[in-house]
Formats: structure tokens, C-alpha cells, sequence
């Protein structure tokens, strides 16, 4: 094996694999994997390979066909939460909140592009000069999204956000230093007394994993609605459950479902609650609706980099998608919003609850937020105000 250049016996390998395939159309995994075998059996008996080598040339070449090539153990690999791929030869990844260079590599950007054009043609997703940027959804729950040149100037873009299926409980959490134990408790009243709770901070410190979390203390007896993007949450012990995940648009861009039409149709569910995994755009308009509706104890989540801004954002999104003045999106707002927490990830990669207010109604057209607790260093997350505030933020409306 060593006489031969691998990259050289795969490409043409995978050439022959392609043309037994000719005829078949959407060959299965199972048949592609037998095409495969076929075709190395036949084509290494001249090359001395091991039987082990020649599983392993059967692996990369079905990885380049189906899957994602030499990344495809990050993608297997459970500890990897998240892929970045910069180039043919700059790949990334995370681990623990951590990124680390890889020492893979593509072989080079032609066949990074052809890697990537087929993950997402097989998945009914175009990804070619036309529609140069795509988003995905895998079948585990993961995301993707690519961008191909002359977008990307120094080679086609990956990055995925994968689904790891492991979900935290509170104590779990507490331990990890994420949240403190009485701001813990408190964020518990709040769910079980029907506060509505926005969960703000940056991509990936962790609001769809915290939102999953607290979502544990909705009383089992409730019927609930989730509203997401794609499908992460995992409410458990809860009977009358409706889920629902938006749809992208097909190949001739028909076909879609966004969460503000999801949103409008569960307000004819009759549901006690309404959770949306992320507000990001005009949604925001039928979200404010929803919550101002009759429907405690909604919780939502977006991006911000504090809960102020978070409340700011909002405003921008709703106006987007409503005909509402400034002044009165701000008072809906205030009114539907309960409780606003923001979580962080430093540097270093860790994850923690910084800051939790509570919302107070609006005065001459602006936002006023009572800081409940806020995180302080060594010291964690600390009370900012006195007992009797924090009892009466969990239980009613000041």
C-alpha cells in the first residue's frame, strides 16, 4: 500500500464506482456500499492490499459519495460538538467549548467542492453557482451551512452544528457552575407560577440546552407547543405535547413553513403554553401577539449580547413585521415579557447564566429592567436585590 499514492487509488476508484452506478437511479446506502466493495475487490487484487486497507479505502470512498469525506469522524466522533471548514485545508472544530485545528485535509478545493455539492444533493438541497449559500438539516437534528466561491474567496465554506442528544438536568447544570443554586430555584417558581421567560445570548453558549432544562418544571398536566427551527427540544413527562419544526423551501423554492406561520397556527391549539426555540426575524410580530394572548409561561429564546439589547432587537424584529408604532411595541413587549436572562461563553469556553432580570412595565416609550441576580466573577451568579423583590418577580407582576 505504501508504493501507491492513496489519494490517486481512491479518485480513481471512485470513478469506476460511478460508472456501475450509471443506471441506477438513487441507489440506496446499502446497495452503494455493495457497488463499492465490488469495485475494490476487483481493482486492488493487483495492488497487495491489506484486507484492513481495503476497508478503509471502502470507507473514504462511500464517505465521499454520502458523506462528508476525511470529516466524517468529527462527524462521528461524539465529543465534537461543532465543524468549521475554512478552506480545503483549514479545518476546525469543538470540543468541550473549545476549537482546535484538525490535521485533515481535503486533497484539494476542487474535490471540497464536490464533497460538499453532493452532501447537500443528496439531501434535496441545490448547491451549485446558482445558489451559492445553503442551509441544512440533517436527519439527527445537526445543521449545515456552505458557502461555495467566488462568495467564499479562499475555498468552499462548511460549518455544522451537530446534534449531540444530550440533554442536562438542573442539578447537573449547578454543579458545572452554569447557575447557582438559588438563582435555580428562583427560574423554577417562575416556570411553575406561569412567568414568561426570554432566554438571550450568542451563537452556541448554550439557550436551546438551558431552555430544554427549565422546561423540565412545566407542570406535566399542560398542554404545550414547541416551535423550532429544527427539532432539539426534548420535553419529557409532558402528555399533551405538539411539536412542530419549520420547513425549507424545496429546490424550486416553494414549500416553506416559517415560525410565524407555525406560531399563528398554534395560537388555534389551544395550548396553556407556547415555547419558540428562536425568534430571529418578523416573527418576532406573531410572537409578541401570542404572548399578549392569553398564553403565561411561553418561553422563547434569541440572539443578544445582553438582555437590554436582546429587548432592543425585538423591537426592530416586530417592527419589521407589523404595522404597530414604536411606543407600543415597546408597552407589548413589557407587558408579554416576565422574566429576560442572558447566558454567556467565555474565552475559555465556558457557559454561564450572567444575568437575570425582571421586566418592568415601560415608561415614556423605553425598557426598564430590575436586575434579579448577575454574575460576579469567582464569585458566581449573586442576588441584586432583596428577598421579598425576587419573591415577588417569581410570583406576580409588580
Amino acid at each position: 500500500m505504501e508504493y501507491y499514492n492513496i489519494e490517486d487509488i481512491k479518485e480513481k476508484m471512485t470513478y469506476y464506482v460511478l460508472n456501475s452506478m450509471r443506471n441506477e437511479i438513487d441507489p440506496s446506502e446499502d446497495r452503494l456500499k455493495d457497488i463499492i466493495a465490488d469495485v475494490v475487490s476487483e481493482e486492488s487484487a493487483a495492488l497487495g492490499m491489506s484486507l484492513e486497507d481495503k476497508r478503509k479505502l471502502a470507507s473514504s470512498i462511500f464517505n465521499s459519495l454520502r458523506r462528508l469525506d476525511v470529516i466524517e469522524p468529527l462527524m462521528q466522533d461524539p465529543t465534537v460538538t461543532e465543524i468549521m471548514v475554512n478552506g480545503p485545508d483549514k479545518i476546525f472544530y469543538e470540543r468541550d467549548g473549545k476549537l482546535y485545528k484538525s490535521d485533515i485535509r481535503f486533497r484539494d478545493t476542487h474535490t471540497l467542492q464536490t464533497v460538499i455539492s453532493c452532501f447537500f444533493a443528496n439531501q434535496n438541497r441545490p448547491l451549485n453557482e446558482a445558489n451559492p449559500i445553503s442551509d441544512l438539516r440533517l436527519p439527527d437534528g445537526s445543521r449545515a451551512n456552505a458557502v461555495l466561491p467566488p462568495i467564499a474567496p479562499d475555498g468552499p465554506i462548511v460549518t455544522i452544528r451537530k446534534f449531540t442528544g444530550i440533554s442536562h438536568d438542573i442539578v447537573t447544570l449547578i454543579r458545572q457552575g452554569f447557575i447557582s443554586e438559588e438563582a435555580a430555584r428562583f427560574l423554577c417558581e417562575c416556570v411553575k407560577n406561569r412567568k414568561t421567560i426570554f432566554l438571550c445570548g450568542g451563537t452556541g453558549s448554550g439557550k436551546t440546552t438551558f431552555l430544554n432544562t427549565i422546561s423540565a418544571f412545566i407542570p406535566k398536566d399542560e398542554r404545550v407547543v414547541t416551535i423550532e427551527d429544527s427539532a432539539e427540544l426534548n420535553l419529557q413527562g409532558i402528555d399533551n405535547l405538539v411539536r412542530m419544526e419549520a420547513r425549507l423551501p424545496g429546490p424550486d423554492g416553494s414549500g416553506e413553513v416559517n415560525i410565524g406561520t407555525m406560531i399563528r397556527a398554534a395560537l388555534r391549539m389551544r395550548p396553556d403554553r407556547i415555547i419558540v426555540g428562536e425568534v430571529r426575524g418578523s416573527e418576532s410580530a406573531d410572537m409578541v401577539h401570542a404572548l399578549n394572548t392569553g398564553h403565561p409561561g411561553s418561553m422563547c429564546t434569541g440572539h443578544a449580547n445582553s438582555c437590554i439589547e436582546m429587548l432592543e432587537r425585538l423591537t426592530g424584529m416586530v417592527m419589521a413585521g407589523s404595522s404597530l408604532p414604536f411606543d407600543a411595541i415597546v408597552t407589548q413587549l413589557a407587558m408579554g415579557i416576565d422574566i429576560i436572562l442572558h447566558i454567556t461563553r467565555n474565552k475559555d469556553g465556558k457557559r454561564y447564566v450572567d444575568e437575570i432580570s425582571e421586566v418592568l412595565p415601560a415608561r415614556d416609550g423605553e425598557f426598564r429592567l430590575r436586575k434579579l441576580y448577575e454574575y460576579k466573577g469567582g464569585s458566581g451568579l449573586e442576588r441584586q436585590t432583596d428577598e421579598e423583590n425576587i419573591r415577588r418577580a417569581a410570583l406576580y407582576r409588580i
